[in-house]
């Protein structure tokens, strides 16, 4: 982590407005900006971001997933259900065995650009 130091601040007061500008006009709608927060603060839990990542290679059911990440059932299932209320990951049932894959491709770059940029 950097810390701030005078070095890399403007030593100066310069504001340059056609750049302003710009930048305003391409920020999101507040709301926009609040839904994406919570959706950074769901996946950056260390258990759900494990559960994305077993789930980035594809589809598995509970069991499976309490053996990869080495959790009980029963916290797993807690954890899909935060993830599945944030629309992050979706499931389906094959007679009594639930079944979990990310929701999209948009999950699907967030997980492998968190994990890319992490790992440099």
């Amino acid at each position: 982590m950097r810390i701030t130091s005078q070095d890399d601040t403007c030593e100066v007061t310069c504001v340059h407005p056609e750049a302003v500008e710009r930048a305003r006009a391409a920020l999101p709608e507040p709301d926009c900006v609040g839904r994406a927060s919570e959706l950074l603060k769901v996946v950056a839990d260390p258990s759900r971001l494990k559960l994305l990542s077993a789930l980035h290679l594809g589809e598995l059911c509970v069991c499976d997933l309490a053996a990869v990440v080495g959790l009980s059932e029963s916290a797993v299932s807690h954890q899909l259900r935060v993830l599945r209320a944030h629309r992050v990951v979706t499931f389906r049932k094959e007679g009594r065995i639930a079944y979990y894959r990310l929701l999209d491709h948009h999950v699907t770059a967030l997980i492998e650009s968190a994990l890319d940029h992490a790992s440099e």
